[in-house]
């Protein structure tokens, strides 16, 4: 009966979700700037002008070019060389997904902090890039979108599902339970089940669908197990040096599967973790927050 119970519930929220259709419109700028970067014969002159029409974007562009974690190489002063030197693809993913997540911003309240929760998106996505340089694997601009966008669900039951997230609030405040199952309890599915369906429905590449489902359980990703790894791990840091961590997050299971996965065997873990300390403090004192 209970298991009808959740069905029902999923079934409601994913009807919620699905008319989600007001969204906040994107600026001209942005909507200028994917048009241009879809096409091939656009020029990097062209694109930093449009870009810099949009204030609010090219600025938190250049905050994560120069951000300790991204780990340019140089200092990017201008748009013009951020385009440069990270390219047009990685620029449109970075676009994109700044974009999403100012669609589902909301008034901060006692239930949820914005500020905080855009500080732990943003470290997440720049700790996952960088580890995913550090580690060898190329796929830096997919590891920063995919942790930029991990906890899209929870900003998202904030918005459009705020009674019931206020019981899962009190709910974890008052329980030992994980997040996941409460939220699955009230609404049928997780924070992550509902960024996966809205990644879904704005047709984002299945590799990074895959790893906002199951960042907290990355051992299930089938297509994309190294880039949900390198998300969990970054997510799991924040938690773990107490850096950018989220207050959902405070009592996170880390997946030790991420250690094979990202072949980390000949590694003392924890000294690994420890060793991002500064480069995480560092970030926590850029312009970006």
């Amino acid at each position: 009966m209970e298991e009808q119970v959740i069905k029902e519930k999923r079934k409601q929220s994913e009807s919620t979700l699905m008319n989600i259709y007001n969204l906040p419109a994107m600026s001209t700028a942005i909507t200028e700037v994917s048009r241009l970067l879809d096409d091939p014969s656009t020029n990097t002159t062209e694109l930093s002008k449009i870009i810099g029409k949009d204030q609010g974007m090219s600025t938190k562009i250049l905050s994560i070019a120069n951000s300790p974690l991204y780990g340019l190489p140089r200092k990017v002063s201008t748009i013009d060389f951020a385009i440069l030197i990270i390219g047009y693809q990685d620029i449109k993913n970075i676009v994109v997904a700044l974009t999403m997540v100012d669609s589902f911003k909301n008034k901060s309240d006692e239930f949820f902090d914005q500020k905080k929760f855009w500080k732990h998106s943003i470290i997440t996505g720049a700790a996952a890039k960088r580890l995913a340089d550090d580690l060898g694997y190329r796929i830096g601009s997919e590891a920063f979108v995919a942790g930029l966008l991990h906890d899209l669900g929870i900003p998202v039951m904030h918005k459009y599902f705020h009674s019931t997230f206020e019981m899962i609030h009190n709910d974890f405040e008052n329980s030992d339970e994980k997040l996941e199952d409460i939220e699955v309890r009230h609404l049928g599915m997780s924070h992550c089940d509902m960024g996966k369906f809205l990644a879904n429905k704005w047709n984002l590449p299945p590799h990074l669908c895959e790893s906002i489902e199951f960042h907290h359980y990355p051992k299930l990703a089938v297509e994309s197990d190294v880039l949900t790894a390198l998300v969990h791990l970054a997510d799991y840091m924040t938690y773990k040096l107490e850096l950018g961590n989220f207050y959902l997050d405070n009592r996170y299971q880390f997946d030790e599967s991420v250690i094979n996965t990202l072949k980390l065997e000949d590694k003392n873990f924890e000294e690994f973790v420890e060793s991002y300390r500064n480069l995480f403090e560092e970030e926590l004192n850029t312009d970006l927050f």
